[in-house]
């Protein structure tokens, strides 16, 4: 019987958790290598900027990711804005807590995108209920981590 060629990544695909942080909620979406893809899966709430460790601890134990996304907001110039220290100090915390890769990822304008298309699904009657706060965040956490997978994908990690 011949060897087996050595697995590559495709063949074992992983997962990711994105998420979009905020000073009342964080936003938690799961992806994988396989699809490249992203769906929401939650939101954890926040305390003037201090998640609500339980629930993303369960996030993570439940689907034992590979990898965290964090979105770090930026200024549409490049500068740092009111909250990107804070993002920067929840990805060093998810880091030590975890021992995970952590990957801070400019996530300029993924709300934004998150409630257009959220808004547009309601327009077109594929989303029956009102577009809540919440669904925007879990939303833009998915949209940064399909962007952090596309371009993962774009330069061959």
């Amino acid at each position: 019987m011949p060897d087996r060629p050595p697995a590559t990544k495709a063949q074992h695909p992983w997962v990711a958790l994105g998420f979009d942080f905020g000073t009342r909620r964080i936003g938690v979406a799961a992806g994988d290598s396989l699809t490249n893809g992203a769906r929401p899966i939650g939101v954890v709430a926040a305390y003037a900027g201090t998640p609500d460790w339980p629930p993303l601890e369960r996030f993570i134990r439940d689907w034992a990711p590979r990898t965290l996304i964090v979105g770090v907001p930026y200024n549409m110039d490049g500068s740092e804005g009111s909250l990107t220290a804070a993002a920067i100090q929840f990805a060093e915390e998810l880091k030590q807590r975890f021992g995970l890769p952590v990957i801070p990822v400019d996530e300029r304008l993924s709300s934004r995108e998150a409630e257009s298309i959220l808004r547009s699904q309601r327009a077109s009657g594929a989303r029956l209920r009102r577009v809540r706060h919440d669904d925007v965040d879990s939303a833009a956490a998915c949209v940064l981590l399909e962007q952090w997978l596309r371009g993962r994908t774009q330069t061959n990690e």
